[in-house]
């Protein structure tokens, strides 16, 4: 790994007067791939957003590949992929015709782009079906085709927010392997999720946010060793302040046979 991709320092964003995410500063070298973990309104997902310039911060600046997010806009989206948790598509295209409009967009030569197209829905499985319209597509292949449309120009960065979701279990494993290799080609990878064991087994290191701030940053081994916790989940309790979700679920639990009773 060389030097950093990412450099964000007190990013913070505020809606209405309510902080969503405060102060947080973080370094990404190139080559890592980082997990970025929280319970639901952790502030996850607006990071993401303002990393990849969706949401303009409140404070704070983000270099990505040495340019400044919010000076050079342009330049740096031409240098990252995303895929959303949700991601909206033009259903009445059919697959090819939609990464041909994202590469299109991305300047990528006619040759270069049908090559890639081809490529990508051969790896997902769903050369059979590209010439078929998004609409009749199950959530499991659209999100095969955004994540092939966010790696489409060959980014430096990607950030990924849940993209696991709707996958078979076939295609979660390819995803993940596709991604150990990217990394290793040098390849930044920011990765946003709920599913911690997936997290634990794919990422290099892992940042933890908790109420608009970082609460952890390291590797999951010197996580384990500060924390003295046998496993990403259980740090992850530890340290969100859910240490007590065990004995919450064993209350539901009971009142939900009480009432069936």
């Amino acid at each position: 790994m060389s030097g950093p991709m990412i450099e964000v320092v007190n990013l913070t964003k505020r809606y209405n007067g309510v902080l969503a995410v405060d102060q947080i500063s973080f370094t990404i070298a190139q080559g890592e791939i980082v997990g970025y973990l929280g319970p639901n309104g952790a502030g996850k997902s607006t990071t993401v957003k303002m990393l990849t310039g969706i949401l303009r911060p409140t404070e704070g600046t983000i270099v990505i590949d040495g340019l400044d997010l919010l000076k050079d806009p342009i330049e740096v989206k031409r240098r990252i992929g995303y895929v959303p948790e949700t991601g909206g598509m033009y259903e009445s295209l059919t697959a090819y015709e939609y990464l041909q409009l994202v590469g299109r967009l991305y300047h990528l030569s006619e040759e270069i782009l049908d090559h890639r197209i081809e490529e990508f829905l051969k790896l997902f499985g769903l050369e059979a079906v590209m010439h078929e319209r998004l609409s009749s597509y199950s959530k499991g292949m659209k999100q095969k085709v955004l994540i092939s449309a966010a790696l489409l120009h060959n980014p430096k960065v990607l950030f990924l927010d849940e993209p696991l979701t709707g996958l078979d279990a076939h295609s979660a494993l390819l995803l993940k392997e596709l991604l150990r290799r990217l990394a290793a080609e040098g390849k930044t990878i920011f990765y946003c999720s709920h599913i911690l064991d997936v997290v634990e087994r794919t990422c290099t290191r892992v940042i933890i946010i908790h109420k608009g701030r970082i609460v952890a940053d390291g590797t999951v081994e010197q996580l384990k060793e500060l924390t003295r916790q046998g496993t990403l989940e259980d740090i992850f309790k530890q340290l969100t302040y859910s240490s007590d979700i065990e004995e919450l679920a064993q209350a539901f639990a009971r009142s939900i046979l009480e009432m069936g009773g």
